[in-house]
């Protein structure tokens, strides 16, 4: 079940982007985070869903206008799955749920601003969701593991 999220949930959120956001290894934020401001950085944009099944949240979502003025008729989103749920289609589900809130927030098209190339089962899936690489950032994110990684913009029509 994919729902908006409430304040009541932002302390099960919280774990779940921590652990992402710690590991430094798919996100442009600074891994050091706090829980406010993380918090802020994932519930301030248009809206806030997540993913729950029997064991409680399995992943979250963000919407926010990408750009404005002339451009703000494009969305952005960022996705993440709890660990224990990985390769159980939450993220598909998410972000075919995305799609359908922004098309309903009257968005025409959705960009992924970075998505690193090491994360090719992300690349994969967004590939496989109809979204395309609009161009790649060479050398853009200093990887924790791997150095320096390029990064795609990736877009989609609505």
């Amino acid at each position: 079940m994919i729902r908006k999220a409430d304040a009541a949930d932002f302390d099960r959120i919280w774990p779940i982007l921590r652990d992402v956001f710690r590991a430094g290894d798919t996100y442009a934020v600074d891994p050091d985070i706090s829980k406010d401001d993380a918090l802020a950085y994932w519930t301030g944009g248009a809206g806030c869903y997540v993913a729950e099944d029997a064991t409680g949240i399995v992943g979250t979502y963000y919407i926010k206008t990408n750009y404005q003025g002339g451009a703000a008729h494009i969305c952005n989103c960022g996705y993440v799955t709890a660990h224990r749920a990985q390769g159980r289609g939450v993220a598909r589900a998410l972000c075919e749920h995305s799609q359908d809130v922004a098309r309903d927030l009257g968005y025409r098209a959705m960009q992924f601003n970075l998505v690193l190339a090491s994360n090719v089962r992300a690349v994969a899936l967004w590939e496989r969701l109809g979204f395309a690489v609009a161009g790649t950032l060479p050398d853009a994110f200093d990887h924790p593991n791997l150095g320096m990684v390029d990064a795609h913009v990736m877009w989609k029509a609505l």
